[in-house]
């Protein structure tokens, strides 16, 4: 990746644009101190916007703290699985028979081999299953058995996480409809009718790795056991009304994607035994490959809909390709650390994941803006979603001649945006803007993950902030900038104010 070919400091000073009309800037440009105390946040903002041209920094301010940079991170690792694996590149999800193949029956074990594809779902699998019928395969002497050793296996991606929530699912080498499972209730009489089902388009088998039983109590909503062979759940009867569903990660993802291909390969005839994991990969001849899509508009989809499966097994995959092999989560996050201040001149990334979503992740907005800077022109921009500044009613601003593409991050208690930003003189900034009140987020039980009090009017305060600092660059930094003209210089912001009422925030 091509490096910019100068690069200044942080000024001390913010510098201001020569216009080149009158009526350039006739609209008032607030100061960032005027910003973040309108919007009444509290805890720590932290920003950082520089020319990709010239690379000359902007403003600036507490830009060398480590603040977790939620699903923000995500375009770090958009950049890192381009770089590593190629944008072409493709995962591949295998049925491999050894023995060989005598009137239909494979002689030996059929395998079902995990290639990393995170997007993997019911219906690919249903597909296969058909191949499988056509090439006139009708049943195995010996076992079914599932390999997902390609990628290390991770129980959840933070741990710290309630069980129950669907961001938070297993990762390992074979991924299945995101390493969820849909559980769905409707009342029955007295009880409830429930099933859990591995739904996608086509198919939507019944499983097996994960069980739910309703229980009368008041509370807590979910319980979750590992037992070795499945995932068991409770629910309070309490909670559920009439009826309803959502996805429940799944932690055992070989497990669950062998007994959903043993279900869809039985309604095809097809004689199969349960699932076990295999822990190596012998060889055999292939009957059944599925590709997935490329990995450019993989990594589209996961910007778009912050994806932290996609995110961790691409980050995986990309450590595996660096390093041959991968022994961990962290140790693929660490190495991902390693390749950006290689390849992106960051000083200080410490990340132990690929998606953002573990609390003792850290970036700075110094690391985060150069890096983007760095790498502007080299594809990552198209990928990302476009962020639209919003009038005064709320609504966003499609026409609005500053253009904007960013990847968000959100957690209870921390606010990300980082991206690109072109102002209506076509000048093209690259920009961070982390803020975090760690303080109130270290207070929230693991219970109250998923409704802390404070987060969501905390996180609707960072985004004003956001978009205030957003207009103002647009703006003051629209035209070319002469270094010798100053105004005040962007403030150090360090607040500490009381949280905001109760509401509702889902970490993502």
């Amino acid at each position: 990746m091509a490096a910019a070919s100068a690069w200044a400091e942080p000024p001390t000073t913010s510098l201001r644009p020569v216009g080149r009309d009158a009526d350039l800037y006739k609209q008032a440009i607030p100061n960032v101190s005027e910003i973040i105390a309108d919007s009444g946040i509290t805890g720590t903002v932290a920003f950082a916007v520089i020319d990709v041209d010239s690379g000359i920094w902007l403003e600036a301010s507490n830009a060398t703290d480590g603040i977790p940079p939620a699903s923000s991170i995500k375009a770090i690792t958009a950049l890192y699985a381009l770089d590593q694996l190629g944008p072409d590149h493709v995962f591949e999800t295998r049925l491999l028979a050894t023995g060989g193949v005598v009137d239909g029956e494979v002689q030996g074990d059929l395998i079902l081999v995990g290639g990393g594809d995170p997007t993997l779902d019911s219906d690919n699998l249903g597909q296969m299953a058909e191949e499988l019928k056509e090439a006139g395969i009708i049943g195995v002497k010996g076992k079914f058995k599932v390999y997902e050793g390609s990628l290390p296996s991770t129980f959840a991606i933070d741990p710290e996480q309630p069980d129950h929530v669907g961001y938070n699912p297993g990762v390992s080498g074979i991924a299945l409809n995101y390493n969820r499972v849909h559980f769905e209730w409707k009342r029955d009489g007295n009880g409830y009718d429930v099933t859990m089902e591995g739904r996608s388009a086509r198919y939507a088998p019944a499983v097996r790795a994960a069980t739910m039983e309703v229980v009368d109590r008041s509370g807590p909503v979910y319980t979750y056991e590992n037992r070795p062979d499945r995932d068991v759940w409770t629910v309070a009867k309490s909670a559920l009304g009439s009826g309803g569903a959502r996805w429940l990660p799944i932690r055992r993802p070989g497990v669950y994607a062998g007994d959903i291909f043993a279900t869809i390969a039985r309604s095809h005839g097809i004689k199969l035994g349960d699932a076990e994991l295999a822990e190596t990969l012998p060889e055999g001849e292939t009957l059944v490959t599925h590709r997935s899509a490329e990995l450019r508009p993989i990594l589209k989809d996961m910007l778009e809909y912050s994806t932290n499966l996609t995110a961790e097994m691409v980050g995986l995959a990309a450590s595996a390709k660096r390093l041959g092999a991968v022994p961990s989560l962290r140790a693929s996050a660490a190495e991902m650390n390693k390749w950006a201040i290689e390849e992106l001149g960051m000083e200080n990334p410490a990340m132990i994941d690929h998606s953002g979503l573990g609390d003792d992740s850290k970036m700075t907005v110094h690391d985060m803006a150069g890096g983007l800077a760095r790498i502007h022109g080299t594809g990552l921009r198209p990928l990302l979603k476009p962020v639209y500044l919003r009038d005064d009613s709320g609504r966003p601003e499609r026409d609005n001649p500053i253009e904007i593409d960013a990847k968000t991050g959100t957690l209870n208690f921390v606010s990300a945006l980082a991206g690109f930003l072109t102002t209506p003189e076509d000048r093209v900034l690259a920009f961070a803007i982390l803020a975090a009140n760690t303080d109130e987020r270290a207070k929230i039980t693991r219970a109250e993950r998923e409704r802390p009090p404070g987060a969501r009017t905390w996180n609707g305060r960072a985004k004003r902030v956001q978009r205030g600092l957003l207009e103002r660059w647009g703006l003051l930094y629209n035209a070319a900038v002469k270094p010798e003209a100053e105004t005040a210089p962007a403030p150090e912001v360090t607040f500490e104010e009381a949280p905001e009422p109760e509401a509702v925030l889902e970490e993502s």
